[in-house]
């Protein structure tokens, strides 16, 4: 399976053209699941536990170019570990974007709770979205499968992030829409998020991930914000919420 960002060595990785945004550079779910993806894949070997939340930076635009990280340990080797990876172009020196993933081992706790009703998705009985951009340009939204429902947007992943991709990178990619999904109003002003915040409460079943996304948008200061609770094909798995800076539309 083609993945959307290649290995070159230890720590370096090359950006295929399906890892770009609608903006200038790649896309920030793109950007924060490679960074996420280093991290889960050293999980087993460090002994971290399991990937449960994750707090992503875009600091600049991510180049289409070839990329270095840096992982460094903010706390290990308890029950919780907090583990920070940050963003370079190989030759450069200020960041592009970090990401600080939180990782707990497990440890059951005896309260009986009421149990969840199970729910049951089925993404394929609503029609596909064509995702191409008008200007024909390959970007990451063609990277993936979606399906709109009319409270949650499913998406899938056709291509891997990195080929060891984990469960929490694999959430990103739909979860950096959500402020997309909920716009108040279309082709007015851009929206780029500065940052994207995901809290999974258990690991999704299966490929699918549903976003049921709300904004808010204040246009008089220029901001906003996105949130949504995320789903699999069996029920709810955790949310996402997300800063919004408001721009003037390209020619407006």
């Amino acid at each position: 399976m083609l993945s959307i960002f290649e290995p070159l060595g230890p720590n370096s990785w090359r950006p295929s053209p399906l890892a770009a945004g609608p903006f200038a550079g790649l896309q920030g779910g793109a950007v924060a699941g490679l960074l996420t993806s280093e991290l889960e894949s050293l999980a087993a070997e460090k002994k971290w536990g399991d990937a449960i939340g994750v707090t992503a930076w875009f600091l600049r635009p991510a180049p289409m170019a070839d990329l270095r990280t840096a992982i460094t340990p903010i706390t290990q080797g308890g029950r919780l570990n907090v583990i920070e990876n940050t963003l370079y172009t190989v030759d450069g020196f200020k960041p592009i974007a970090s990401a600080r993933v939180t990782f707990a081992h497990k440890r059951p706790v005896d309260v009986q709770l009421s149990r969840e009703t199970t729910q049951h998705h089925d993404p394929l009985t609503f029609p596909a979205r064509d995702s191409k951009l008008p200007t024909g340009k390959a970007w990451f939204m063609e990277a993936m499968e979606m399906r709109p429902a009319p409270d949650i947007a499913w998406f899938r992943l056709k291509h891997q992030i990195t080929p060891h991709a984990g469960t929490l990178a694999m959430v990103l990619g739909p979860a950096d829409w959500t402020h997309g999904l909920a716009r108040p109003v279309r082709n007015v002003v851009a929206d780029p998020n500065p940052n994207l915040t995901v809290h999974l409460f258990r690991a999704p079943l299966g490929d699918w991930i549903g976003v049921q996304a709300h904004t808010r948008w204040q246009p008089e200061r220029g901001l906003g914000m996105g949130r949504g609770t995320l789903f699999d094909t069996s029920g709810e798995i955790g949310c996402v919420s997300m800063d919004v800076v408001l721009l003037p539309a390209r020619g407006a």
